[in-house]
């Protein structure tokens, strides 16, 4: 884990592109050229990792969905990552299996599928007529998904998990599996050649297996930083965003069909310097970092014109610019520094699209004041409008997003609303447009957790309001941000990060103290809560079956910002956004 899972999963890619045995660095000789042949499963995974030009450059010419029409290519190579499916299976003759069946989205982040994943979803756990058969169908998707992880890790964990929960039916099946597959000495996928064997530290990783019931109330909640609000509220999936561009205010001539919206899409990745440094940053900050881009940006902008005149170049003639880039060596520093600030300035104009889209969304729909409110409530603060109020304005929020608001009022408050005061905010929430539906699985969620453990608490913090927007920003911004909170973030751990620091840190927890401890290392498995190891772990990974989200993954990230030396990964069985969960919460209560 000190070498993070993205590159892991990248290196047993590249390994596997090239045959299995791994590239030989700073090779001057040409690679081999070769097909690569995916189904979707295998196309989810490469694409947050490798992109057309590094597949180039590994020797793909032509990679192709496995069952889509094509020619024979005599004489090449080709290399098949596919599913082990019977259908598959049928439609070519060999398949050697790689232990890659997760996707990796962040140097610290995973999910387990994208393809069919409402078959492991938390709708279809939580279905109450779901039958034995079909849950252990689930739980042993969920499984051989992370033994892939652990195998692609180089590790073997402890693993940590709650007591009667889907959690513990993954922590039993998969402590079996790696147990198994340890005692088969001579096929066993952590000894000798294994992936990643030597590059991780002496101490074991602590696996934390949680289940999405735990805690509901985050995966509903506005958030206020940038990755998570461009997941909540723009088409946001496997790092890539689709945007529609407004095509402007043109009238059209009386009659004339209106113009269709350009769509857009653009890759967030590793890559790109200004979502690394500012994903995890509330909003605000990302908008005034993209204005002091921009601004630094126009201060080179003659300096780049005067190249381009110099070189020739009018416009931004990709072909050109590549050329240019092609005899960087040739030029001279200055004219260098060209592909650079196109660069910077391609990354500009991406970080200013998205985030006015963003911005678009927080105005029309207040999700600043959602945002506060909602943090109010989950920390038991003052609130200083009736929640009544809320529901019942007319300008704030979709009728979605004064759902998620009384959820979250719902599942947060310790003693439930009386019936006669239930039926007034289900009245409000009706005439605001709202479907009941997700309510009533959560009153059953609720009774039944009543009677299993106490509610989650939150923290006891709320983030502190600088003032509007217009006294931040300079006059000259492209963000038009009057009327919007300037909140900034305390940090407070949710409880997914409040389980993993009890369990990392070994501390005594009430919360945590029964959780089962299973150490697949050992020769005879045992239904024990009791650690044998005592010292605090140094690399842990949390797995939430169920369901995560980007709130989770920051909350976590920033927790172990303050941990000298200690690295944590966030992984799930899906990742949804609130839209998303509370549909399923709305099909499970549906009567």
């Amino acid at each position: 884990m000190a070498a993070g899972i993205r590159e892991k999963q990248t290196v047993a890619l590249k390994r596997m592109l090239n045959f299995n045995v791994p590239p030989v660095k700073n090779s001057t000789g040409e690679p081999v050229w070769k097909v690569l042949i995916y189904d979707r499963f295998g196309q989810d995974i490469i694409s947050p990792l490798l992109s057309v030009k590094e597949l180039r450059d590994m020797g793909i010419t032509l990679h192709l969905l496995l069952h889509s029409d094509r020619d024979a290519i005599p004489d090449v190579p080709a290399i098949y990552f596919v599913m082990p499916t019977e259908e598959n299976i049928d439609r070519m003759c060999q398949v050697f299996d790689q232990y890659l069946n997760f996707i990796t989205l962040e140097d610290d982040m995973f999910v387990l599928c994208n393809q069919n994943k409402e078959l492991v979803s938390y709708r279809a756990i939580n279905r109450p007529d779901i039958t034995d058969t079909e849950m252990e169908t689930i739980m042993d998707t969920i499984v051989d998904s992370l033994f892939c992880f652990f195998v692609t890790l180089g590790a073997i964990p402890i693993i940590r998990c709650s007591r009667g929960t889907a959690a513990e039916m993954v922590a039993v099946k998969l402590d079996k599996k790696l147990r198994e597959n340890l005692r088969d000495a001579r096929n066993s996928l952590f000894t000798g050649d294994t992936l990643g064997a030597g590059q991780f530290s002496f101490q074991r990783p602590l696996l934390v297996l949680v289940d999405r019931n735990i805690d509901l109330a985050t995966p509903l909640h506005h958030t206020w930083t940038y990755q998570a609000l461009v997941h909540d509220v723009l088409d946001f999936h496997l790092n890539r965003v689709n945007l529609e561009e407004s095509t402007g205010m043109e009238s059209s001539p009386a009659g004339a069909r209106p113009k269709k919206k350009n769509k857009k899409s653009y890759d967030l990745t590793a890559s790109d310097k200004f979502w690394q440094k500012h994903k995890g940053s509330p909003f605000p900050e990302v908008a005034e970092s993209v204005q002091q881009e921009l601004e630094s940006y126009r201060a080179q902008e003659d300096e780049v014109k005067r190249l381009k005149s110099i070189m020739g170049i009018e416009g931004e003639d990709e072909g050109a610019i590549s050329m240019l880039s092609d005899n960087t060596a040739k030029l001279t520093s200055a004219v260098s520094s060209l592909p650079e600030l196109l660069e910077k300035k391609r990354l500009i104009d991406l970080h200013t699209n998205v985030a006015t889209a963003v911005l678009e969304h927080i105005k029309s729909r207040k999700l600043d004041v959602y945002f506060e409110y909602e943090e109010k409530i989950m920390s038991k603060s003052t609130l200083d409008k009736s929640l009544l109020d809320m529901i019942s304005d007319p300008d704030a929020g979709t009728p979605e997003d004064k759902m998620r608001l009384f959820l979250i009022y719902y599942i947060s408050s310790a003693q439930a609303p009386s019936e006669v005061d239930l039926e007034q905010y289900k009245k409000a929430l009706m005439d605001a447009g709202c479907n009941l539906a997700p309510l009533s699985y959560i009153k059953q969620w609720k009774a039944f957790t009543k009677m299993a453990s106490a509610p989650t608490s939150y923290g006891n913090t709320t983030p502190k309001p600088l003032g509007l927007f217009s006294r931040v920003m300079n006059t000259g911004s492209q963000f038009v941000m009057e009327g919007v909170k300037n909140l900034v973030l305390k940090q407070q751990n949710l409880p997914v990060t409040r389980i993993l620091d009890n369990l990392m840190e070994m501390k005594s927890n009430p919360e945590t103290d029964d959780y089962r401890y299973f150490d697949p290392k050992m020769l005879r498995g045992s239904d024990s809560s009791v650690p044998r190891n005592k010292n605090p772990f140094q690399e842990a990974i949390v797995f939430v079956v169920g369901g995560g989200n980007y709130i989770e993954y920051q909350n976590l990230i920033d927790y172990i910002k303050g941990k000298q030396g200690k690295h944590v990964l966030y992984g799930c069985s899906e990742l949804f956004n609130a839209t998303q969960f509370i549909k399923q919460l709305s099909q499970l209560g549906q009567k």
